[in-house]
């Protein structure tokens, strides 16, 4: 099941965990910075980086769901697909208090495969820049750090694949 994002000022609840924030990014706003990160693994990478040659795609994903692991396979074959057309960084968002193990949150990204810088948002910083609640999340930026497309649940590999495509496409112009 794929969700489109449009919400409203929302405080949500996962379990014994809050996550409170204003509006979700809006399509053609900006790359926030990526700052106030609790650790970078895989290597850190800032805003700048990510944007001006070719669009980037931010991945937020949790220890604690099924879906993104399950999911997590079909996002690393994009990932591989595009390596040399995109740039790719993950974002792990707690949902419950004992996500925020560094130690689990490390072994994940190494059973997962995942190859990409990591940004893990104990303090949810980036996560409230972002006003995102979901995970798996899809955030596609242009090569100018616009979004363009975002997508969240562990279906629509294919609409996100569609959505790379094109984005390739207009930067070759």
């Amino acid at each position: 099941m794929v969700f489109s994002i449009v919400s409203p000022p929302h405080t949500i609840s996962s379990g014994d965990f809050f996550i409170e924030g204003g509006n979700s990014i809006k399509l053609r706003q900006s790359l926030p910075e990526l700052i106030g990160e609790t650790l970078w693994l895989n290597g850190a990478v800032t805003t700048k980086e990510l944007i001006g040659d070719q669009p980037c795609i931010v991945h937020f994903w949790s220890v604690s769901c099924d879906l993104c692991t399950d999911v997590m396979p079909e996002f690393n074959r994009l990932r591989n697909k595009y390596r040399n057309a995109m740039n790719v960084v993950a974002v792990h968002m707690p949902r419950a208090k004992g996500d925020k193990d560094l130690q689990d949150i490390e072994r994940s990204v190494k059973k997962y495969g995942m190859t990409q810088p990591v940004f893990v948002d104990n303090n949810l910083h980036l996560t409230k820049q972002f006003g995102n609640q979901f995970v798996p999340a899809y955030y596609l930026f242009d090569r100018n750090g616009k979004l363009r497309h975002v997508q969240a649940g562990g279906g629509g590999m294919n609409l996100l694949e569609m959505r790379i495509k094109r984005l390739l496409e207009e930067s070759r112009r």
